[in-house]
């Protein structure tokens, strides 16, 4: 799972792990929180959403990791002025290696615990506290295309006892660089990590989830950040005395450990000019 920017609006599948809600009789709402990620589909839901039922009755919920990148908050601020909306941020206070580290696992593509304890666990806590779910929705930007539509039956699922709805689904699949172009006819600068390649704005671009491709990007574009990254990663596997990598490499049937140690030095030996 791969989610944009997915903050709050994470897919939900680690939701599951809390026990299941007993059934509710929902009533008209009045809240209606946006599980808001930073991201462009959290953005337009947020508008659309706006559109609807006005300011007064909304919350813009999102989660801090500790590692976003700095112009998500400026993009945030932004959504929230111009449909007058004050943000809500929720935390843990850790940010993922912290946790990893606590929780002694140290995340990949198939189980990513900083989705849970940092996004899903505050976003969920605050809900319980301050949106009944008798009387509130809450909205996910999950965006329009054939690759995410499948993902709103498990987040619907994993979200009870609290109503979903999925605005940006109503309608025909649209590609990322469209709703970019919907979020500038609004007026808005998109967030700079989507200008860089990155196909999310989550995690500084350093997802955990992300492959490959996506943390050679990070290497060209914030080395620092993919050097922290790296000397983590190399602490957490001389600790646990484990052969163990956030990536994965598969050749002949067989899946090992890639380091992103190794990663870095097959990439910049390719960037090396011939003798």
């Amino acid at each position: 799972m791969n989610t944009a920017g997915f903050p709050c609006e994470e897919s939900g599948e680690e939701l599951a792990l809390f026990p299941a809600p007993p059934p509710v009789q929902y009533e008209e709402p009045d809240q209606h929180v946006i599980q808001f990620s930073g991201g462009v589909g959290s953005a337009l839901t947020a508008i659309t959403v706006a559109k609807q039922v006005g300011p007064q009755r909304m919350t813009l919920l999102i989660a801090n990791t500790q590692v976003e990148d700095g112009d998500l908050w400026r993009f945030s601020d932004d959504v929230s002025r111009l449909i007058g909306v004050p943000l809500v941020i929720v935390e843990d206070g850790r940010d993922p290696w912290q946790l990893f580290n606590d929780v002694g696992f140290l995340g990949n593509n198939l189980f990513a615990p900083c989705t849970k304890h940092l996004k899903q666990i505050p976003c969920r806590n605050w809900m319980t506290e301050h949106a009944p779910p008798k009387t509130s929705i809450a909205y996910v930007g999950i965006e329009p295309t054939e690759k995410d539509r499948p993902r709103a039956k498990s987040i619907t699922r994993n979200w009870a006892p609290w109503r979903v709805e999925f605005p940006l689904l109503d309608g025909p699949d649209r590609p990322k660089q469209a709703l970019l172009d919907e979020l500038r006819a609004h007026g808005l600068e998109p967030p700079r990590l989507y200008e860089m390649g990155f196909p999310h704005n989550n995690c500084g671009g350093g997802c955990i989830r992300a492959g490959q491709s996506q943390w050679k990007l990070l290497l060209d574009t914030f080395p620092e950040r993919f050097a922290r990254a790296e000397r983590e990663e190399n602490a957490f596997r001389a600790r646990r005395r484990k052969d163990v990598a956030i990536l994965k490499r598969q050749r002949n049937n067989a899946v090992r450990p890639l380091t992103l140690s190794e990663l870095r030095r097959e990439h910049e030996s390719t960037k090396e000019s011939p003798v």
